[in-house]
């Protein structure tokens, strides 16, 4: 073995000893190069990616152009229900265990909602549910709609804390399974339920209030319009939405995109959430939701919420590598390091994001009293008086 570029970097392989004796190499040779152990990163993992700039450059290299023309392309173009169906069981269904050894006890994959850096996931990601709910400004009785539900756990919380019905959606056998086990522990199995239904196949029926936390990515550009268009269809008239969307940052003035945005969203497609391509600016979602008939009530930046979510999922899955390597593989531990420790930075430095957006249907009878706070719940049902 030699150890080059400022010994951050300790080739194993002579194949590849050449991308490292001059200059920076292109992140994505030194992301293939590390998850196919060709080369090792010796030292703490999180230090080498808070430094990566140091080594590594942000280009398309060969294998870019490949998998833009053989996946990413006919991908975006297609959204199928055989592939999209084909892809997320492949994310979701990888199993339990593996998403426990990053999530944590609540098995929430979205991100938390902190009040300082000091907070546990688990009080981050509470505090979230609870927002959420408070957004959708819950109320007993009602029927309340989570679409992409993962593991339930949103679902099984809105019916005991907040006393309504409600329904989860997700595609992932397992994460159904699992979902109605923690219903069933928390006793909110006559309240609430985990259905294991592609989005296309939601019976339509009209919900009082719907979320949908980072699952819209995954129904692509291409179909972002028509989901848009079935949210508002099961929506009851005066029922609010809440959508938690990954995005990205707008482009850069005249210059275009950022380079690193593309590079690490070419890498996120590849290997980590194929499909999930409708991940875009913050202008992209609006005007689909207005165009689909909704009026944003509010629109709130989460995306630094986010950095601290993944770095707490950092230390997690470090923590249990020994079982992850025994059990998957270092290849697999090797690819969700990389994922999990570059994209805490890219998220603190804005590249990616997520938004949180509450909308309503833009009608003229609907009741826009209800976002005054202290107003009751009979005051928020009573139309407006109009002047003489």
């Amino acid at each position: 073995m030699t150890q080059s570029a400022a010994s951050k970097i300790l080739v194993r392989h002579p194949s590849v000893a050449a991308r490292y004796q001059h200059g920076k190499t292109p992140i994505t040779h030194l992301i293939e190069d590390y998850i196919h152990e060709r080369v090792d990163i010796p030292g703490d993992f999180r230090d080498f990616i808070r430094e990566r700039v140091q080594v590594a450059e942000y280009s398309f290299v060969g294998d870019h152009f490949k998998f833009l023309f053989s996946h990413f392309l006919p991908e975006v173009l297609i959204h199928s229900r055989a592939q999209d169906e084909r892809i997320g069981k492949a994310h979701y269904d990888r199993g339990n265990d593996f998403f426990s050894w990053f999530l944590g006890p609540r098995m929430i994959y979205t991100s938390g909602f902190f009040q300082s850096p000091e907070d546990t996931l688990e009080e981050a990601q509470d505090r979230k549910m609870k927002l959420v709910c408070e957004k959708l400004q819950l109320e007993r009785g009602e029927r309340y709609l989570d679409i992409g539900c993962g593991w339930g756990t949103l679902v099984a919380h809105a019916a005991r804390d907040y006393g309504v019905d409600a329904t989860g959606i997700t595609i992932a056998e397992k994460g159904t399974e699992y979902g109605n086990a923690q219903i069933a522990r928390m006793g909110q199995s006559a309240t609430a339920r985990i259905l294991n239904k592609d989005y296309r196949d939601i019976p339509n029926q009209t919900f009082d209030k719907i979320s949908c936390l980072e699952m819209a990515e995954h129904v692509g550009v291409r179909k972002f319009q028509a989901f848009m268009q079935q949210v508002y269809g099961l929506l009851a008239n005066d029922g609010l939405f809440y959508l938690q969307i990954a995005g990205l940052r707008a482009k850069k003035g005249h210059l275009g995109f950022h380079m690193e945005d593309l590079v690490w969203g070419l890498f996120m497609n590849k290997y980590i959430f194929p499909g999930a391509d409708a991940s875009m600016p913050l202008s992209f979602v609006v005007e689909n939701m207005e165009k689909a008939g909704f009026e944003i009530h509010s629109v709130e930046n989460v995306g630094i919420h986010y950095s601290l979510t993944i770095s707490r999922w950092y230390d997690n899955w470090m923590a249990h590598r020994e079982q992850v390597v025994k059990t998957y593989g270092e290849w697999w531990f090797r690819l969700w390091q990389v994922f999990l420790g570059w994209s805490v930075h890219i998220a603190a430095q804005g590249s990616s994001t997520c938004f949180q957006v509450v909308a309503n249907k833009n009608l003229d009878g609907f009741n826009r009293m209800r976002w005054l706070s202290g107003v009751n719940l009979g005051e928020r049902d009573l139309p407006l008086k109009r002047s003489a």
